[in-house]
Parts: C-alpha cells; structure tokens; sequence
C-alpha cells in the first residue's frame, strides 16, 4: 500500500536549530534578530505538519494558499518541504510580522476628505516641521524668554487669533474632544439647548446626545426636524440653561419646508439671557473657498462676527492640516476650559502642534494655499487634468490586466468627504475596471479584483459601483504618485 507523500514529508521536517544554520535564515536572523526569526521558524515548521493532503484538491497548508495549481502530484509535495522553499517562506513570515500595519495607501475612491484613509494629507512644510521636533528635543512647554514652563498652546494660539479673530484659542486632539470640553466645562449638570434639527450623528455612530450626556450635560431639544424659530430658544431658556448651541449641518442637508434662527438673533438672545452661544463649525475651512471656485463653507472668523461666544471645528479636514480640534472665543471662556482637568487627557502631542502650526502659518499667504496643502489642490484639480491622467494610466492597467478584465475612462462626481459639503460633487475622471465576460454584478470576481488591489505594495483602494470598479484619479495628483501607480502595474507584478 503506497504510504501518503504529505504524512512521509512530515516526518522528516528538519529540527528548528537545523533550519536556524541554513545560509538563508542565517542571515535573517543577522538582520532581524533571532527572536523574530525563531518565531518564523516555528510557525513555518507548524504549518508543514498540518499540510493535508486531499486527492480532490491542491495540497494547500491550512492557513495559506494552494501549494500547486490544480495538477496534484507528489512533486508540490516535496517543493513545500525544500530547503530553498521553507526558507524563503520564513523569510516572509519575518518581514509580514514586521511590516507596519499603518501603511500609504492609494485613494481611488473619490471621496477627498476620506475618514477611513486618513482625511488631509499634511503638507512638505507640516512634515518639515515634525521631522525637526520628533528627532529630538524641543520646546514643547518651555518658554525660551523668561526659562519657565510654557504653556503648549503658545506654539498654535498666536495664529489661531489671527487667523479667526478670537481673543483665545486653545487645542485638543479632534473636534468632537474639542465639543466635549467645551460642554464639560461650561455646562456640567446644566441644561444645553440645540435645535432638534442639528442633532447630527457624526462618524462612527458617535451622536451629538451622546457626547452631552458624556459631558454630563442635560439636552433640551427645541424647535422641530426641519423647522426651528427663535423664539424657540426664548422659550426653552430656564434658569438651568448653561449655553445655546449651534451645530452645523456639515454631513447632511435639510431641504424644503425648513427654518434655522439666524446666528445674529441667536449672539442676541443669548447675551440678553446672560449665557454663552456656542458654534460646532465641524469642517474647519478657514477661508473662504468659494474664491477657489468651491461652495462656500462658513468659517470661525464668520461665526465669531456674528456673535458666537466660542467656535469650535477641526484641523484635518477643509482646514488641511493633521487632526486636531479647535476652541476659539472669549478669552475667560478658553481660560475655564484650559483649566478643566480633562484637557489634559485630550492635549496634542508636540508633532500634531508642530504640523498645526506649518500649516496655520501657510494661511497668511491665502492665495497660493492650492499651491501649498494638497487637500486643497486635490479638490480645485480641474477635470481636464484629471482626464489626461486617466487616458494615460488605461492602457498601463490594461496591460497588468490582460484578459481577465477591460479598462475604459469614465466620467464621474468625486465629493470632499469627512461630512464637510455633503451635496457639493466635483467633476471627475476614473478607470472603470469591468470583468471581460461583459457580465454586471458579478459580485464575487469584483471583490476579488477589488482585493487584488488592496494587495498591492501600495495598496489602492476604489470604489465598487454599477458592475465595475471605478478607480477615481482626482487624488492622484503629483507625477511621483503617478510614477508609483505606473510602477504598480509593471509586467512583472501580475494581478
């Protein structure tokens, strides 16, 4: 009776300390220590024994791929067990252990601004800035004039202030934080209220009501969904009121039979009752983008004009900087939150504050700010220019694909993302990558084509819609991003 090739294989499998003096892992274990190589070894040594062996299938280990293509003979039995084989597999065990989990990504899927994918990449001048402060000292919270501590909001505020016209500003690490403390600080055990139609639920299934009872406010809805009048507020205001907010509608829009009480009135009326009025701005554009050719979006210095007591929005979304949320306002009001103990638990650390502030400082020049923060230049990207990358990237991705697909340029609507101008699309250009066979819906080969993507060196993430994956090209901006897709799609990296 023939005796089964897998189960003879695994009998002779070499002792871990043979396979450590191998040349090849040898020198793994020079490079990356022999810990980590030792590891590899293990498990590499562990996955052999449980290769099976079914005669209707390819041998395959249990947690890895086919061993053979669909031929089954005893020959792909003996290559898993080849020195030269086993070796080269723990060689990329060690380096998939190593490899960071946090990786650059290519966005195709035509959302600019996209939460999941980092949402503003920072500028030369942000990277600058942390690479001079990460590799060493500096003064985070140090005062190089009189030689006391310093206040880390120093390195920030000054712009703030000017860019935004408030007395004070202050900084934690992401707008809903900046929320949060705000309500904390100001309204604790007290009455907030909002407009039934601002109860916004922002990414993650995080909702507004849920961070005020965090904040260990008490919420009072006024007005209703869609129409919510001034005298609304008037009403609602007791002597448990703590202050009035505003949010603004930044990931959705309300259309039709629909009222909001004017921000004016709003200042007005609360400075009459004695109580702060408070803006959750969200999106964070510090200029008007309407002079790049985008929708207008209200800013902190417009707000603060009106009337707001304190303004909160964010620092990596229209503002193009890296994630962080801003508090700007009166001076006594940022002074209280600056001294509430939880700020310190939501304070930026000194690479954030130095990437904040190169990015701050790139607005005193305001007209060359596309020149400058690529989420900007991203989002004014005419759609020409889009298209001329399209039809030269077609063929380069036809060839990676050969038969198994075809490539043709489409028209599309990319839109900004992160809940900021959530109706405003942009005109755009993708590569719709489609099965060969013609067939729609073919939802197994799409998420199949759609991995084969993902697993790239530099993955590339689009999107699937309408039978295809459309691959939108609005973020592929630069030539040495364009030089890296190229690159991806080369004759010898099959997909």
């Amino acid at each position: 009776m023939s005796r089964d090739p897998a189960a003879t294989a695994a009998t002779h499998l070499p002792a871990v300390d043979l396979v450590l003096g191998w040349a090849p892992v040898a020198a793994l274990v020079a490079l990356h220590g022999r810990s980590a190589v030792l590891e590899a070894v293990r498990a590499e040594l562990a996955a052999l024994r449980a290769l099976r062996w079914d005669r209707a299938e390819p041998p395959r280990r249990i947690d890895d791929e086919p061993l053979a293509s669909s031929s089954v003979d005893e020959g792909a039995i003996a290559d898993a067990f080849d020195e030269g084989t086993i070796a080269a597999v723990i060689a990329a065990r060690v380096e998939a252990a190593r490899a960071p989990s946090l990786r650059k990504v290519f966005n195709l899927t035509g959302t600019v601004l996209h939460t999941n994918l980092g949402r503003a990449p920072l500028p030369a001048q942000a990277l600058d800035a942390i690479a001079q402060v990460a590799a060493g000292a500096s003064n985070l919270e140090f005062d190089l004039v009189s030689g006391r501590r310093g206040d880390r909001d120093d390195h920030v505020e000054p712009w703030l202030r000017r860019l935004t016209g408030a007395a004070a500003a202050t900084v934690v690490n992401n707008n809903a934080a900046a929320l949060l403390l705000v309500l904390n600080t100001l309204a604790s055990r007290k009455e907030v209220l909002v407009s039934r139609g601002e109860l916004i639920e922002i990414g993650g299934g995080f909702r507004l009501p849920q961070i005020m009872a965090r904040a260990s406010c008490q919420l009072v809805e006024v007005g209703t969904t869609n129409r919510t009048h001034l005298a609304d507020y008037a009403d609602a205001i007791s002597p448990k009121t703590a202050l009035l907010l505003k949010v603004h509608a930044s990931n959705y829009e309300v259309r039709g039979f629909t009222a909001a009480a004017d921000a004016r009135a709003l200042a007005a009326l609360a400075k009459a009752r004695g109580v702060p009025f408070v803006v959750d701005l969200g999106s964070g554009a510090l200029v008007d983008l309407a002079r790049f050719g985008l929708p207008h979006e209200p800013t902190p210095a417009e707000a603060l004009a009106e009337g707001a007591d304190l303004v909160t929005f964010s620092g990596d979304k229209l503002l193009g900087g890296p994630q962080a949320g801003m508090v700007v306002g009166r001076a006594d009001l940022v002074a209280a939150i600056r001294h509430n103990p939880m700020k310190r638990a939501m304070r930026c650390d000194k690479l954030t504050l130095a990437a904040l502030g190169a990015v701050l400082a790139l607005y005193a020049d305001p007209e060359r700010l596309p020149e400058h923060l690529p989420a900007l230049r991203w989002l004014t990207r005419p759609a020409a220019e889009i298209a001329a990358a399209a039809l030269r990237l077609a063929p380069v991705m036809a060839g990676w694909l050969g038969s198994s697909a075809g490539v043709e340029v489409v028209a599309v609507q990319s839109q900004i993302g992160s809940g900021s101008l959530p109706v405003d699309l942009l005109p755009s250009f993708a590569l719709r990558v489609a099965p060969a066979d013609g067939k729609r819906g073919s939802g197994r080969a799409l998420d199949a084509l759609a991995a084969s993507l993902r697993r790239l060196p530099i993955p590339v993430i689009g999107r699937i819609a309408n039978g295809a994956v459309l691959l939108d090209l609005r973020c592929l901006a630069s030539a040495d991003d364009e030089t890296a897709f190229r690159a991806l799609f080369s004759p010898a990296a099959p997909p």
